[in-house]
């Protein structure tokens, strides 16, 4: 079995070695196996004697950034790159899995305005013989549409003008001179957002197909909070200047790069197995240090005692219920499920109903990924090679499918036969729409009319397929989301409780913030710390604990 991976165990076999921990004086109760409760689980251990208990309603380790196996061939949920400007995280994440040795003699690492040289050479972990160790990976991710190929971010070469089509060219800079000369104000929606950064027609044209695909709505109707929070600081200016940087300076191997935008990160780091091999890797330390964790544990019911979560009761699978006495609550389960699971003491009032709307009221988008291993695309490099990117975003309106994985492009690990390529189609839905509905077969078909309809793979170059649904994926920016501040005043009056994590906080958080609010929360408990308006801050894409302005678009 590879380093960090854990085998598929009954969850008895993650009980502590050393009992029931009766030393412990406090119990942090966790809910949820992702980044976000592993985290916390692991800072307890390692700076408390406070013990930690993992309830995870699956049988898997890592949430949304957990790993899917199938006949050797591993699928990443979505595509998680290992970056983060916070050198918090970026020490964590490399404490426990080394970068891999490469040909140059040091990683060049920077952060909060300052560089640090992590020297690898002669101590950088060789994946070729150990497991546990990060890749260093160039980041590649490009546009489909029009049946061609446009580098993300748009860079303004002769080739996307030619591609374009001088017109539409020309309507791209005029809408972009015109939105400089007249913004929008105030940002009332994502589609204002956008048009505020790229102008109207560059909007229409490379951003807003793919957007509606993956929310279902369009995007006059999500806030402009997601674009804040996703891509903040981008706009053409500052890809054109990006460009043009990069374009005639030498090329190094930064990794950690804050003063760049995320969505113009160049590297990254990856584990050698997918990122649910560094989850599974932490779940491991946790039991091994004496924590708890407990898979296929429904929670059902969280007892409330003078604003207090005093116990949490949990379902394993189909079998009888448990009661887990607590000191500390910390949630990553969806917000809406969290709030019906709230059950006061008699005397002690109960949800009140404008909490219970807007809780009732909150949407996520759902998400089917399709793994395909085929022989070969129909598309290729302009020297005949196989695609580089690790992810493409179909644009194309005339079909369904919203991005595309090229899993050999993560790790060469993630593909049991490197003749073959692993891909995945990932499609953005509602649990209620058709394509979630169809059988296997139906949607491996579907799937593969879509690809072969847009030129990127023929039907008979494919070999084989496996499909992931995944339920809660996205918190929507919509429904009753310009409420939510109701909940969390309400939420928040719980001294115990702690909200970590993406549908914890009904948050678009990447991994590294998830992290972060579960580090942060830590930090309070520890600390004596009542407070919880640290952990609504994480998030702010530039700097995550610091005031920084805005750059100018």
């Amino acid at each position: 079995m590879p380093q960090g991976l854990l085998e598929n165990r009954p969850p008895e076999d993650y009980a502590p070695p050393n009992g029931e921990g009766k030393d412990r004086h406090k119990v942090a109760l966790i809910i949820g196996a992702g980044p976000a409760g592993l985290t916390a689980a692991l800072e307890f251990l390692r700076r408390s004697d406070i013990k930690p208990i993992i309830l995870e309603a699956s049988h898997d380790i890592g949430g949304l950034s957990r790993t899917i196996r199938y006949k050797g061939n591993r699928m990443d949920i979505g595509g998680h790159r290992f970056f983060s400007k916070s050198a918090r995280i970026m020490d964590w994440w490399m404490q426990l899995m080394p970068p891999e040795a490469t040909a140059e003699t040091d990683h060049v690492l920077s952060y909060q305005s300052k560089k640090s040289i992590l020297n690898v050479n002669g101590n950088g972990a060789r994946p070729e013989s150990t497991d546990l160790v990060m890749l260093l990976r160039a980041r590649r991710s490009r546009i489909y549409f029009l049946r061609s190929f446009f580098d993300y971010p748009i860079k303004m070469t002769g080739k996307t003008v030619s591609t374009l089509g001088f017109l539409r060219t020309l309507k791209i800079g005029l809408s972009y001179l015109r939105t400089r000369i007249t913004p929008q104000r105030k940002e009332k929606s994502l589609e204002d957002f956008f048009i505020n950064r790229f102008g109207r027609q560059l909007y229409y044209t490379f951003f807003k197909s793919y957007t509606e695909k993956v929310w279902g709505v369009p995007c006059a109707e999500i806030s402009a909070e997601w674009g804040a929070q996703r891509i903040k600081g981008l706009s053409l200016t500052t890809a054109l200047t990006h460009f043009f940087k990069t374009a005639f300076r030498k090329k190094n191997n930064e990794v950690d790069q804050p003063g760049t935008e995320t969505s113009l990160i160049e590297k990254f780091l990856y584990p050698k197995y997918g990122p649910g091999q560094l989850w599974e890797h932490v779940a491991g330390l946790v039991t091994s240090k004496g924590g708890e964790l407990r898979l296929g544990q429904h929670v059902s019911r969280l007892e409330v005692s003078d604003d207090r979560i005093v116990a949490v009761h949990a379902t394993k699978d189909a079998g009888d219920p448990s009661r887990v006495e607590c000191d500390y609550v910390f949630s990553t389960m969806p917000v809406r499920e969290l709030v019906r699971c709230l059950s006061f003491e008699p005397g002690d009032g109960a949800v009140p109903q404008e909490v219970r709307d807007v809780s009732e009221g909150l949407l996520y988008r759902d998400f089917i990924t399709i793994g395909l291993l085929v022989n070969k695309l129909a598309v290729h490099e302009a020297d005949g090679s196989p695609l580089k990117d690790n992810w493409i975003y179909i644009q194309e309106p005339d079909v369904l499918l919203g991005r595309l994985q090229i899993f050999n492009n993560w790790s060469p690990w993630m593909v049991a036969d490197p003749s073959k390529m692993w891909i995945g189609l990932e499609y953005f839905c509602y649990e209620t729409d058709p394509i979630w509905k169809m059988s296997d077969a139906e949607l491996v078909a579907f799937a593969v009319a879509e690809v072969e309809k847009i030129g990127i793979l023929r039907a008979e170059e494919v070999v084989d397929s496996h499909i992931v649904r995944v339920p809660r994926t996205y918190p929507a920016y919509f429904g009753t989301y310009n409420r939510f501040g109701i909940i969390t005043e309400y939420l928040d009056k719980f001294s115990n409780l702690f909200l970590v994590g993406r549908n914890g906080m009904h948050k678009y958080n990447n991994q590294d913030h998830s992290m972060l609010t579960a580090m942060t929360a830590v930090d309070n408990i520890l600390a004596g710390e009542t407070r919880k308006d640290n952990l609504w801050s994480v998030n702010t894409e530039l700097e995550y604990h610091e005031e920084k302005a805005e750059v100018p678009v």
